[in-house]
């Protein structure tokens, strides 16, 4: 169990972290989530996180969604602590499989859940109104266009979506709105694809004992469609 942040530090403990680097001010929001959490929902699922910590997790599902914050999966399909697996990065991405020996969050998480964890499903979640993806379509359309804003990653990330934007030719009159709603329907199956160049998945897709899956939410409308 995780420490309640709203207790008195044990002022004898010493920190690992730099106090010149920690604001002084704990947000509010965040404190009044967690008691509210602890008032509420923490009593009812206390016996199930006891003995998630005693025996360690199981989820049976991996979830692959956006970094939007829009788009939480554990809201999304009502899931209880410990169902599903969860990573989240811009646009629902999933590289494809490169031991290069550099630092690869996503790939990481895959090769935890498919492996150590033993999920059985894993779904590559999109969304309407995707930042990350309408800014694709802006900056490939616009060289000049800044939405994909200027640092060190984000540019290079989005690249990865390419491979869905040359399979997706526009349609007469369509605005750039409306391509990128599509487009993000279709980096899905890229994603599902690319999931396939991880031996361990690929391996365990042929045997039946993992189902890959992709679903799109609608963000206007609260409804998910499955692909």
């Amino acid at each position: 169990m995780t420490q309640d942040p709203s207790a008195q530090a044990d002022p004898s403990a010493k920190s690992s972290v730099r106090r010149d680097l920690v604001q002084p001010a704990f947000p509010a929001r965040l404190l009044a989530g967690y008691e509210a959490f602890k008032e509420g929902r923490l009593p009812q699922e206390r016996a199930r996180f006891e003995e998630m910590a005693e025996n360690g997790q199981r989820p049976e599902i991996m979830i692959i969604a956006c970094c939007d914050s829009r788009v939480s999966p554990e809201v999304i399909f009502d899931a209880r602590p410990g169902e599903l697996f969860v990573v989240r990065n811009v646009a629902n991405l999933v590289p494809p499989y490169s031991p290069d020996g550099e630092l690869h969050g996503t790939s990481a998480a895959l090769e935890f859940a498919v492996q150590a964890l033993k999920v059985k499903h894993i779904v590559v979640m999109g969304h309407g109104r995707c930042g990350g993806v309408h800014a694709f379509v802006r900056r490939s359309r616009n060289p000049d266009d800044d939405a994909l804003s200027p640092g060190d990653f984000i540019g290079k990330w989005m690249t990865m979506i390419s491979p869905a934007a040359e399979a997706l030719p526009t349609q007469e009159g369509e605005s750039d709105h409306d391509y990128a709603e599509r487009l993000a329907i279709t980096s899905i199956g890229n994603s599902i694809q690319n999931l396939l160049t991880f031996p361990c998945v690929n391996i365990l897709h042929g045997r039946g004992q993992l189902q890959l899956h992709g679903a799109m939410f609608d963000v206007t409308k609260g409804i998910l469609r499955t692909l």
